[in-house]
């Protein structure tokens, strides 16, 4: 073969392999359509609806996060898998267990709690809930190969609670750590150029500290007591062990094997999976060998679409589901869109069969500037003569509780966390990064004294005079939240002052300071607000909001026609090209979550409302 030859045939094959590397994106995403086609083939050619056998049990593994609106998840875009995934919520798993509790088929409830990644509120939402299907004479089993103090605070309300012989049992107290990023950003060159109003306002000390302040100390303690509290407590009445017994127990670390469990009361055996499966035989007084009938919470929920889909020409209580970061504009699923519930709630407000709004808060806040544009939009709802009350999750603090601030009534848990009136702004300095580090430099030309601060790059420090300007503004939003508390809960600005200053309240004290005005959950909140609109049960209905599309409602749509077209096909091609980094990012799924931080505070605008930090309590 001679050199030209030779030199076509490379660059043949060449052309060749950038031709298929660059249709690989294409041809997969055509797989993946045609799997979805396909899948949505199989479900139409399903003729017989699903049925729940008599002597059934219901299973909840409850080992996915639960969000308070069912897949109102944030959209995993690396996980082709997360695309198809649904997450059942916090209100419909509620209800499974309420009907499961008046369903003849029905005869009892096998809890699965090895993990349960969910929040202390949700937690004692849940275990509430079993508490009440109990009523129904019907039993629970709970088993594990390990419980957590969460799961273990769950699973203590069964009848039968049980542990694998070699698991792990954990019962040591409450503890929490919190990450600060100072020294870091010292070796780096970065400096922070923070503001902030109200002296517990930490959610900047990580970036300026290296341990906490004496306040923040004071809040967490305070708080984290007061949730341990009632942990033991509520412990105390499922195992009737006192609470005084439990902490020694748990402060002495006495519970070391399984066994150490069952002595001290806190589980009734340890078994094996075959012996469980053998005793829920017994209990439904079936044969040995006999076939459990076993329906998972997604079947349950499938079989029993219709409660779920009720409509009529009722009145209507709207439920507005506000959970994860309040950001500016639309926002994505598992975040507060400012405009977007706006949107909703002016939609709502233009509806005449719309008599009552429940916010449904679970935030730890995010943008003043959203903020305060949903808290205008519920004013005006209630200008109206629509009665808005707000119903707390897990946390409904700083710009969470900004939008909750005008309601006439507040629900929280007890062990909720709220609260967190202050506000924030910060802005990365990294001059001393690009110079030192990377040898980039930069030359400024400034027409005006302050034109720079215009840009608020991270090349630029704010001088003194420019750093007052922009603390006379977060002082500012600080005084406009004070006052929307103020007048929300008809408290004086002096009073408002001593309970705010950033500071993190738990539900019950919350209840006490006036920042709450009951302890309760969603179904009180709604119950409590169809009261204050003179509707009974037979005159209204719930009509959930913002309603979530399935990803294969949104690829179904995305080839019809609506109003959202060209955004839907948009939305579908960057999940399914954006799943396809998948496989590279395998090996950095340890450091996800800090990649989701990371990029969370690169998205941030302006002024912030936000909870002072991110803490994980074991």
């Amino acid at each position: 073969m001679n050199s030209e030859n030779s030199e076509k045939t490379k660059s043949k094959i060449g052309f060749m392999k950038l031709f298929f590397s660059s249709c690989l994106g294409t041809i997969v995403g055509l797989l993946l359509l045609g799997g979805a086609f396909m899948f949505f083939g199989i479900q139409a050619s399903k003729s017989s609806s699903p049925t729940i056998k008599p002597n059934s049990i219901l299973k909840l593994k409850l080992n996915k996060a639960l969000p308070e609106l069912s897949n109102n998840i944030p959209e995993d875009h690396y996980s082709i898998q997360n695309l198809f995934s649904k997450n059942i919520g916090l209100s419909d798993m509620c209800k499974l267990i309420d009907l499961a509790a008046n369903d003849d088929n029905i005869k009892g409830i096998f809890l699965d709690l090895s993990s349960v990644p969910v929040g202390w509120a949700t937690a004692k939402v849940l275990r509430n809930t079993l508490m009440k299907f109990k009523e129904s004479s019907k039993f629970i089993i709970s088993y594990a190969t390990y419980y957590d103090q969460k799961s273990y605070y769950i699973g203590s309300v069964a009848d039968h609670l049980y542990l694998h012989p070699e698991g792990n049992f954990s019962f040591t107290g409450f503890a929490a750590q919190l990450m600060y990023f100072k020294g870091l950003m010292d070796k780096l060159g970065v400096t922070a150029q923070i503001f902030y109003a109200g002296k517990f306002k930490s959610a900047t000390e990580p970036f300026r500290r290296k341990n906490m302040t004496p306040e923040n100390r004071i809040q967490v303690t305070k708080y984290m007591s007061g949730m341990y509290d009632i942990y033991l407590q509520d412990l105390e009445v499922s195992r009737n062990v006192s609470a005084e017994e439990l902490f020694r127990i748990a402060d002495n670390a006495l519970i070391r094997e399984p066994i150490d469990a069952v002595e001290h009361k806190l589980i009734d055996a340890t078994k094996y999976k075959d012996e469980i499966l053998d005793e829920i035989r017994n209990l439904l007084g079936t044969a040995k060998d006999d076939k459990i009938e076993v329906t998972s919470a997604k079947n349950y929920k499938s079989v029993k679409k219709e409660e779920f889909h009720k409509t009529s020409n009722k009145n209507k209580v709207a439920v507005i589901y506000a959970e994860g970061s309040i950001v500016d504009g639309r926002g994505e699923n598992g975040s507060i869109g400012g405009d977007k519930y706006a949107s909703i709630i002016r939609k709502l407000r233009k509806d005449n069969k719309v008599k009552a709004i429940v916010m449904r808060v679970n935030s730890g806040g995010g943008s003043a500037l959203a903020s305060d544009i949903i808290w205008r939009e519920l004013a005006k709802a209630k200008e109206q003569g629509i009665h808005v009350v707000t119903s707390m999750g897990d946390v409904a603090a700083s710009g969470g509780y900004y939008i909750a601030a005008n309601s006439e009534e507040i629900f929280a848990e007890e062990n909720t966390i709220t609260g967190s009136i202050g506000v924030f702004g910060m802005v990365p300095n990294m001059r001393k990064l690009y110079e030192n580090h990377l040898g980039i430099t930069m030359d400024t030309i400034k027409i005006g004294k302050f034109s720079m601060m215009s840009n608020m790059n991270t090349f630029f420090a704010f001088s003194e005079e420019e750093g007052k300007i922009i603390q006379d503004g977060v002082d500012k939003v600080y005084m406009t939240f004070k006052t929307r508390v103020g007048e929300g809960r008809g408290m004086s600005l002096e009073s408002v002052d001593s309970i705010a200053q950033g500071r993190v309240w738990l539900g019950k004290v919350a209840k006490e300071i006036g920042l709450v005005d009951k302890i309760g959950g969603l179904n009180d909140a709604i119950a409590s607000v169809a009261k204050l609109s003179n509707l009974d049960d037979n005159n209204y209905q719930v009509v959930c909001y913002p309603k979530i599309k399935t990803f294969e409602e949104k690829l179904m749509a995305s080839f019809g026609e609506h109003p959202h077209e060209e955004e839907a096909r948009a939305k579908i091609l960057k999940n399914l090209t954006t799943s396809l980094r998948t496989f590279e990012l395998a090996e950095y799924n340890d450091y996800y979550d800090l990649i989701t931080k990371i990029r969370s505070i690169k998205e941030m605008q302006g002024i912030q409302m936000r909870l002072p930090f991110e803490v994980k309590i074991n």
